[in-house]
């Protein structure tokens, strides 16, 4: 579905800048006041970035430290999904966008360097029938908390004003996050650490059980909490499982996580 546009002037050529924002805001804006609280602020906004931009679905994720990432909202079982997966392997532009602190465009997963950066995620993304990936950072005082992750059925780039259309989006959005953490937090003064959490807290996602699921991994194989995590994203891309199936296996006591004979535990200093 091609995106909207604001009306061209006459005589040819796109709106100008100015216009082109007022049009964004005034569409945003609309999605805001469309949702019927708060908190379904993002999403609403979320869902509005497939009638603005030519992509073919977004989510929102806010990252709660190394490794760990809620998925707050998504548009559509596939935007989740390619959220999910990230947050199984680990990997792929979200990731990189959380560390660079930078949007990341992955314009080709079908092959060339994007599919070479992430191979497994880009394999994984093509079979869901992702071409291309857009992410950008959330966040505050120059600190990533999560991105705004778009996807393409097709391959390509977004052009200047395309990409200028996403960080007006992706502004929105934070602004929105932030909103719910201050209403959390009246007259609250809060590092952008504590803001990730109240966020966190305030999305109804269920990555707790990963933590608890983590910790008892931990136990069982006397490991550090990333091997604990790494442990668990392996097993569920090994199964086709999600790490949050993987875990509430673990936390129900139906899976159990043995040491293998000769495997090193956690290095004691």
């Amino acid at each position: 579905m091609s995106p909207e546009r604001p009306e061209e002037p006459a005589g040819g050529g796109g709106p100008p800048d100015g216009q082109a924002r007022l049009w964004v805001t005034r569409t945003l804006a609309a999605a805001a006041r469309g949702a019927d609280a708060p908190e379904q602020v993002p999403g609403a906004l979320c869902a509005v970035c497939v009638r603005l931009l030519p992509i073919s679905g977004s989510s929102v994720s806010i990252s709660g430290g190394k490794g760990v990432r809620v998925t707050w909202c998504a548009s559509d079982r596939v935007a989740a999904r390619l959220a999910e997966l990230q947050y199984t392997l680990g990997d792929g532009p979200c990731q990189s966008a959380l560390d660079r602190g930078a949007p990341v465009v992955a314009s080709d997963l079908t092959g060339g360097p994007d599919a070479r950066r992430w191979p497994i995620f880009a394999y994984e993304a093509v079979a869901l029938g992702v071409r291309a990936v857009f992410s950008l950072p959330l966040g505050v005082n120059g600190a990533a908390v999560g991105t705004l992750d778009l996807y393409s059925e097709s391959v390509g780039g977004l052009t200047e004003r395309d990409m200028r259309t996403a960080l007006w989006a992706r502004d929105a959005v934070t602004f929105a996050l932030m909103s719910l953490q201050a209403a959390g937090h009246e007259g609250a003064e809060e590092d952008t650490e504590d803001e990730v959490a109240s966020w966190m807290a305030a999305s109804e996602a269920d990555h707790t059980e990963v933590y608890q699921a983590v910790g008892m991994v931990m136990v069982q194989l006397d490991l550090d909490a990333e091997q604990a995590l790494d442990r668990l994203r392996g097993r569920a891309y090994a199964e086709g499982r999600t790490v949050s199936q993987v875990a509430r296996e673990v936390l129900a006591r139906r899976l159990r996580f043995q040491m293998e004979p000769g495997a090193p535990g956690r290095r004691r200093r």
